[in-house]
């Protein structure tokens, strides 16, 4: 069973920096897309930034210049480095991913995956 694990969550000021991270484990054959998302108390959940297999990435648009994602194929893993954190950031952020497992039959179709997220507190 693929499971993505965040971290790099916590409490920072405004104005200050994160990294958070996420593997994924277990049986990967591929990933596609990897994203981040986000949601802040009492709002949905939004798309925050997606990154393709190619490297190729995009950002909500508010947050663009502010945020960086990048990933780690070899790893599995994908990042989101936040800088000038503002209180509007506080959320829970969750990684999201497209992947193809191993399985005892081959390989599986493409199913998408969802991290238990991170909790990003900024004060002001």
């Amino acid at each position: 069973q693929v499971q993505l694990v965040e971290s790099g969550g916590g409490l920072v000021q405004a104005g200050g920096s994160l990294r958070l991270s996420c593997t994924a484990s277990a049986g990967i054959f591929s990933i596609n897309d990897m994203n981040w998302y986000r949601q802040a108390p009492g709002k949905q959940r939004e798309l925050v930034a997606t990154i393709t297999s190619g490297g190729s990435s995009s950002y909500a648009a508010l947050l663009k210049g502010r945020f960086t994602i990048s990933r780690d194929s070899a790893k599995n893993s994908v990042y989101l480095q936040m800088s000038s954190l503002q209180v509007e950031d506080t959320a829970v952020y969750y990684c999201n991913a497209d992947i193809r497992t191993f399985y005892s039959g081959g390989v599986s179709r493409v199913m998408n995956y969802w991290g238990k997220g991170t909790l990003v507190t900024v004060s002001p």
